[in-house]
């Protein structure tokens, strides 16, 4: 949850600079992430979506927050929620299906999570 924080943090900051806001973001250097400016959009938006999905489902909510911006493995992801793998596994298909419905304009699975 902490890296996700800061991942969105950082590309507000970056969306708020191009429009005009102060020119020096401070990042501390162990989560400096370059982030092009469709990938800023991406974030913020990935963000806005998960936070819908965890007012549907706390739990795949944290799945893929776990997987997605944690980078953790499907062991990893079970063991900090206490779940099967199984489990972790099938919340894991469903917030990426949940998501990638959200974030494409057309529906066409083009969108930032299309890729598995």
């Amino acid at each position: 949850m902490v890296m996700r924080h800061l991942l969105v943090d950082h590309a507000r900051q970056r969306r708020r600079e191009k429009r005009g806001g102060p020119a020096a973001v401070h990042v501390p250097l162990e989560v400096a992430v370059i982030l092009s400016p469709e990938q800023v959009d991406e974030v913020v938006a990935i963000d806005l979506a998960l936070n819908r999905l965890a007012n549907v489902d706390e739990r795949k909510s944290k799945v893929f927050e776990m997987r997605f911006f944690g980078g953790l493995s499907l062991e990893e992801t079970a063991e900090a929620l206490q779940i099967s793998p199984t489990t972790v596994v099938r919340d894991w298909r469903f917030a990426r299906a949940w998501l990638r419905r959200e974030l494409t304009a057309g529906g066409d699975g083009s969108g930032p999570l299309a890729a598995d």
